[in-house]
C-alpha cells in the first residue's frame, strides 16, 4: 500500500472517539532497542528503555538537573574523593537488596573492555565500599564533570550477573548472545516481562519502587514499527497511543488531525559526517591514484562548502532543525560563542575549486553508511548529500541499514563515510570532545572517533580543559580545542534535531531536550 493511500486511510477513522486503554501505554518508535544489557551499548533509544529498568546513583528532573536517585546524598571530601550515600530499602526485581558491593561491581563491570559506557566509568575512578549503604570514588585526576559522568553509569545487581553468569558486558559488535540480551534485572520503575527483538518489549509496573510514580501507567507495550507511514496510521487510528519520532513531513498533518497532538523541542543532539583520516586508501571507494581523498583538508572543506543545509532544514527536515557549525550537541556546552557557531558559508563554486586544487577535479567514488531507523530522517539526509556531492562530482553509494547492524559495523572501523549523530542530558563539552573526537586510546577514550582522526593539537587543549578546575581556564581550553577541530574540518556538522512526538489526546508526557520518555511520568486519561 503507497504511503498516501495509508495516511488517507488513517486520517479517515481518526474522528472515531477511541478511549485509551486503561492504564497500558502502547508506544512505538521506527527502530528497537539494542540490547537489555545496560553497559553494551551507549545508544539513546536503548538507554532509555533500559533506563526504566536500570537505575543509576542520580536522576534528571524534568528540567534535566541532577537529584537523588540510588544515593541520597553525596558529598567532594577533596578535590579528587566523593562520597554517596545510598538509599536504604531499595531492592532489586528480584527481591534482593541494593548494597555498596553492587555498586563497586557495576562500576567495575562498566570498565570492561565490552561496555561502550568505559570512558565514563573510567572518569569517575576507582569504587569502593566504605559500609554496606556507603561508597567512595577515589580519582586520580580532577574531573570538573565528575557528577554528570556517575549520572551515565547504570547499578546492577552482583549476586544477579554471577548466578547468570553476565559479570561483563555482552560484546555486541561482535554479535555475542548473553542472558542479559533478553533479561533485565534492576530496581527501577519497571520490569521487564517479554523481549521479541524487532516485535515486541513488554514492561509491567514495580510496585515495589523505591521512588513516587507521577503517572498511571501499569503495563508498556513497545512495538518497533520502521515504516513512517505505518507508525502514523497506528497512531491516528488508535492502535497505539505514542509516537516517538513521528516524520517531520508529517507533523504539519498531525498538527491538525482529530483526536492527536504534538509536542516538540530541540534536542542535545548533533548529526554530522565523519570520514575516515586514518587509511592511506578508501576502504569503501575509488579515488585517482589509489589515494584517501579525506585526509586532504581541501576536500573535507569543498565537501562542508558543498552541503545546502538551509534545503537540508526547510525541505527535508520540514523546520525541525537548528544549523550549526558548531561540534557540540547544546550550544550552552560552546558557551553560546557566536564565532564557534557560525557555518563556513555554502559555496559551490569554491568548493569545486578546493576539489581541483586537491587533485579531484574530476571527484572520486565512495559509499556513504547511514542508518536508516537512528535519526530523524536519516536515510533521506545520506541521499541529499549525495545529490549535493554529485555537484563536485562525487559518487555517492548511499548503504542505509538498520542500527543494529550500523553501528557494530561502526565500532569496528569498518567505514570511510558516515552519518553520525551525539548527544544526551549532558551539555558540557566534555561529553563529546573526549569519548568523540580524541584520537583512541585507553579507557573509553576516543572509542566512538570512527574516523580514526589524530590531532595532537586538539587533543592535547581537549585533554587538558577534562582536568581542568578552573572554569575560566577550561572555558578558554574548550573554546580553542572546538576550534582547532572545526578549522580542520574533521567532522562536518550539519544541524542539531528539534525533536517532535505525537500521541492521543489522552496522553500527558514530559517531554525533555535528552529526548527521554519517563514512562513514570505518563499519565493516561479518555
Amino acid at each position: 500500500m503507497k504511503r498516501i493511500t495509508l495516511i488517507a486511510l488513517a486520517l479517515a477513522t481518526c474522528c472515531t472517539p477511541m478511549l485509551l486503554q486503561a492504564q497500558t501505554l502502547r508506544w512505538a518508535s521506527q527502530g528497537d532497542p539494542q540490547t537489555m544489557d545496560p553497559h553494551s551499548q551507549n545508544e539513546s533509544m536503548t538507554n532509555m528503555v533500559n533506563g526504566q529498568v536500570y537505575e543509576r546513583l542520580t536522576r534528571r528532573d524534568r528540567s534535566l538537573n541532577l537529584v537523588p536517585g540510588l544515593a541520597t546524598e553525596w558529598s567532594q571530601v577533596s578535590p579528587l574523593v566523593w562520597r554517596f550515600k545510598l538509599r536504604p530499602g531499595v531492592k532489586f526485581h528480584d527481591g534482593r537488596a541494593l548494597t555498596a558491593d553492587d555498586v563497586v561491581y557495576s562500576i567495575q563491570r562498566a570498565k570492561e573492555s565490552s561496555s561502550q559506557l568505559a570512558v565514563y566509568a573510567n572518569a569517575v575512578g576507582v569504587a569502593k565500599k566504605i559500609d554496606e549503604l556507603t561508597v567512595e570514588f577515589q580519582l586520580t585526576k580532577f574531573n570538573p564533570i565528575f557528577l554528570q559522568h556517575i549520572d551515565l553509569l547504570w547499578i546492577m545487581s552482583k549476586p544477579w550477573s554471577e548466578a547468570n553468569r553476565v559479570t561483563k558486558p555482552l560484546d555486541f559488535k561482535n554479535k555475542e548472545e548473553s542472558f542479559t540480551s533478553m533479561n533485565a534485572n534492576g530496581t527501577g520503575p519497571y520490569q521487564l516481562v517479554t523481549r521479541q527483538p524487532g516485535i515486541k518489549t513488554v514492561y509491567k509496573r514495580n510496585p515495589s519502587w523505591w521512588g513516587k510514580f507521577e503517572g498511571n501507567v501499569q503495563e508498556v507495550v513497545f512495538s518497533p514499527i520502521a515504516n513512517d507511514a505505518t507508525r502514523l496510521a497506528a497512531l491516528v487510528s488508535g492502535e497505539i497511543d505514542f509516537v516517538l519520532d513521528p516524520a517531520p513531513r508529517d507533523v504539519p498533518r498531525l498538527r491538525s488531525t482529530s483526536g492527536v497532538k504534538v509536542v516538540d523541542g530541540p534536542e542535545n543532539r548533533l548529526v554530522f559526517i565523519g570520514m575516515d583520516q586514518a587509511r592511506d586508501k578508501l576502504l569503501y571507494g575509488k579515488a585517482g591514484g589509489d589515494k584517501n581523498p579525506f585526509k586532504d583538508i581541501r576536500v573535507r572543506r569543498a565537501m562542508y562548502q558543498a552541503i545546502d543545509v538551509e534545503t537540508l532544514k526547510t525541505k527535508l527536515m520540514n523546520g525541525l532543525s537548528v544549523t550549526t557549525g558548531s561540534l557540540t550537541p547544546s550550544a550552552s556546552a560552546s558557551f553560546n560563542d557566536a564565532q564557534i557557531e557560525a557555518r563556513t558559508p555554502f559555496d559551490i563554486a569554491a568548493a569545486r575549486k578546493l576539489m581541483a586544487e586537491a587533485g579531484y577535479a574530476d571527484g572520486f567514488e565512495v559509499t556513504l553508511d547511514c542508518p536508516n531507523n537512528r535519526y530523524i530522517n536519516d536515510e533521506s539526509i545520506c541521499k541529499a548529500l549525495a545529490a549535493m556531492w554529485a555537484q563536485l562530482k562525487i559518487k555517492i553509494n548511499v548503504n542505509a541499514m538498520p542500527r543494529v547492524t550500523y553501528f557494530p559495523k561502526l565500532e569496528k572501523l569498518d567505514t570511510s563515510l558516515y552519518l553520525y549523530g551525539w548527544g544526551g542530558p549532558i551539555t558540557d563539552a566534555e561529553s563529546i570532545l573526549t569519548p568523540v573526537f580524541r584520537k583512541r586510546g585507553e579507557q573509553g577514550v576516543g572509542a566512538y572517533n570512527y574516523g580514526d582522526v589524530r590531532n595532537d593539537k586538539f587533543d592535547a587543549l581537549a585533554a587538558q580543559s577534562s582536568v581542568e578546575a578552573d572554569p575560566a581556564k577550561r572555558e578558554q581550553l574548550i573554546k580553542a580545542a572546538i576550534t582547532e577541530f572545526k578549522q580542520q574540518f574533521h567532522v562536518l556538522p550539519l544541524h542539531r534535531q528539534v525533536i517532535p512526538w505525537a500521541m492521543r489526546n489522552g496522553v500527558e508526557v514530559v517531554h525533555r531536550p535528552d529526548n527521554w520518555l519517563e514512562l513514570s511520568w505518563v499519565k493516561l486519561g479518555k
